[in-house]
C-alpha cells in the first residue's frame, strides 16, 4: 500500500505547525507543498511527517516540523532576501518556496561559510553556541536562527546583527540532535 504523502503533509501542517502558534500562512502553504520525504533516504520516507527528528545523512537530521516552522516564522523571511541554510535542506526548500535566494552549506566543515552579507541564516541542528563565523556572515540587521543546547534541554534562539554588535533572544524550548563537531566540551562544575 502506497503512502499518501500529500495527506500526511496537510496533517503535519494542521496538527504540528498551526497548533503551535505558527500563523504565517506563507509558511503553511510552502510546508503543504514541499515533499519532506524527498529529502531523506527512501527507507525512512514513512518518518517524514512524524513528530520526530529524521536522519537524512549520518549525524544530520531534519528538524521536527514544529521546531523548523517556529524558527522560520521568528526569522521573518522576506521575498528577495539572501539566505544561508546550514545543514538545513528542508528549511532551505521552504525559504526558496517563499522567494528567498538560498545558499546551502551541508559539507564536512559547517563553519566554512560561503560568502557573507546574508539577511537570514538558519540551522537545522543544535550547537552549544553559534560560532562567530555564522554571526560574521550576517548583513546589517541580518538574523540567525539556531537551536543552542549544552545539556539535555535546548532553546531556539535568534541573533540579530546591529551596527555595534549582536543581539541574542531566546525564542522557545526546543529539542534537536547536536550537529557533529558542535558537542559541548566536557568540563567540571560544582
Amino acid at each position: 500500500m502506497a503512502a499518501d504523502f500529500a495527506a500526511a503533509r496537510l496533517n503535519m501542517v494542521e496538527s504540528q505547525v498551526r497548533t503551535n502558534d505558527v500563523t504565517d500562512v506563507r509558511l503553511h502553504d510552502a510546508m503543504r507543498a514541499i515533499p519532506r520525504e524527498a529529502l531523506i533516504p527512501a527507507d525512512k520516507a514513512f518518518q517524514a511527517y512524524a513528530d520526530a527528528d529524521v536522519e537524512y545523512a549520518p549525524g544530520r537530521f531534519l528538524l521536527r516540523p514544529r521546531e523548523v516552522s517556529k524558527l522560520l516564522q521568528a526569522l521573518r523571511p522576506v521575498e528577495g532576501e539572501k539566505a544561508l541554510a546550514i545543514a538545513a535542506p528542508y528549511a532551505a526548500a521552504v525559504l526558496e518556496a517563499l522567494g528567498l535566494d538560498v545558499a546551502r552549506l551541508d559539507g564536512e566543515d559547517l563553519k566554512a561559510v560561503p560568502g557573507a552579507g546574508y539577511d537570514l541564516v538558519v540551522v537545522e541542528g543544535a550547537v552549544t553556541r553559534a560560532p562567530q563565523a555564522w554571526l560574521d556572515a550576517l548583513s546589517p540587521d541580518g538574523r540567525l536562527g539556531v537551536i543552542e543546547r549544552d545539556g539535555p534541554t535546548a532553546r531556539a534562539v535568534i541573533y540579530v546583527r546591529a551596527e555595534d554588535g549582536f543581539g541574542r533572544r531566546v525564542l522557545f524550548d526546543a529539542m534537536a540532535p547536536v550537529l557533529p563537531g558542535f558537542e559541548p566540551e566536557p568540563g567540571f562544575a560544582f
